[in-house]
C-alpha cells in the first residue's frame, strides 16, 4: 500500500520537507472550497461536466458545466501535482507498459509507469512507439522523480531494449510480459474513463486529462480490502486532510 507519513511528506528528489504552495484563485468569484469539489468530483468519478453541475444544483449551488470544465483544465494538474509531492518515496522496482489509445479515430500509444505498489509514476501519449520515445519516456521518469530505480519490467517491446542502455545502463532490465501484470492491470481505469466519456478529442487534451486523473482518483482509493472499516474511515480522513492542503482549501475562513 502506498504510504503516507506526515502531510509534510515530499517526492524523492522534491526534498521531502519541500511543498509547494496550491495554486492561486485570484480573480475567482467562487470559494476555494466549491472550486476543488467540483475538481474532486469530475476526476474521482465517472461524470460529465454537466452532471457535476446538477450535483452542485441538488446542493442548491448554481455553476455551469463550462466553468467546471474550465476549473478541471486550470486545477486538475496542479492538485494533482499537490498530492504527488505528498505522497512517499516511490519503491526502486519500475514497471512500464503502453497500450492503444484512441484518439479523435486515431490510433495513439499511452506509455504509463508504476511503481511495486502500483503507484502511477507517469504517463505519456505519444503518437509512436519507437525507440525515440522509449528515450524520452525514459528520460522524462527520471527528472520527474529525481530518483533511479533499481530494477525496471517491460514487455518484449524492442524499443525499450534500444532505449535502455542509453538512458539507464545502469539498471537492470527485466523484458518479461508475465511479470508486467501491475502495469497493465493500471491501465483498466482508463479505458473505463474513456468508455464513459466516448473518447479523447485531442492528444493534448488526453495527456492532460489523464495525467491529472493518474495523480488524483488513485489517492482516494486506498486498499480497502486490506483494511479494517475504522482504519478505513481514519485513512480517508488524513487523505482529505491532504487533499485540503494540496488545494489550498485547508484553513480557509468559513464564508459569511
Amino acid at each position: 500500500m502506498t504510504g503516507w507519513d506526515d502531510l509534510g511528506v515530499g517526492r524523492a528528489g522534491e526534498g521531502f520537507a519541500r511543498i509547494s504552495a496550491p495554486p492561486s484563485y485570484r480573480g475567482h468569484r467562487y470559494p476555494v472550497e466549491m472550486i476543488s469539489h467540483c475538481v474532486w468530483l469530475y476526476f474521482r468519478f465517472p461524470l460529465s461536466f454537466r452532471e457535476v453541475e446538477e450535483l452542485m444544483l441538488q446542493r442548491s449551488v448554481i455553476v455551469s458545466h463550462e466553468t467546471v470544465r474550465r476549473w478541471c483544465m486550470k486545477f486538475g494538474q496542479a492538485y494533482a501535482n499537490g498530492l504527488r509531492r505528498r505522497q512517499s518515496r516511490p519503491r526502486d522496482k519500475w514497471h512500464l507498459d503502453e497500450v492503444f489509445v484512441k484518439i479523435n479515430g486515431e490510433w495513439k500509444y499511452l506509455w504509463r509507469a508504476v511503481d511495486a505498489d502500483g503507484t502511477v509514476l507517469d504517463i505519456l501519449v505519444q503518437g509512436r512507439r519507437g525507440k525515440a520515445t522509449a528515450r524520452r519516456f525514459f528520460r522524462r521518469l527520471l527528472e520527474g522523480i529525481g530518483a533511479v530505480p533499481r530494477v525496471i519490467i517491460t514487455d518484449q517491446l524492442r524499443s525499450y531494449h534500444a532505449a535502455h542502455p542509453e538512458v539507464i545502463p545502469s539498471v537492470e532490465h527485466r523484458p518479461r510480459k508475465g511479470l508486467n501484470n501491475r502495469a497493465e492491470n493500471s491501465h483498466q481505469p482508463t479505458r473505463q474513463r474513456a468508455r464513459t466519456m466516448k473518447g479523447f478529442r485531442s492528444t493534448a487534451g488526453a495527456q492532460r486529462f489523464l495525467s491529472a486523473s493518474s495523480g488524483i482518483p488513485p489517492h482516494f482509493r486506498p486498499r480497502r480490502h486490506l483494511m479494517t472499516a475504522p482504519d478505513h474511515r481514519a485513512g480517508m480522513t488524513i487523505r482529505f486532510a491532504i487533499w485540503d492542503q494540496a488545494t489550498g482549501a485547508a484553513g480557509q475562513p468559513p464564508e459569511a
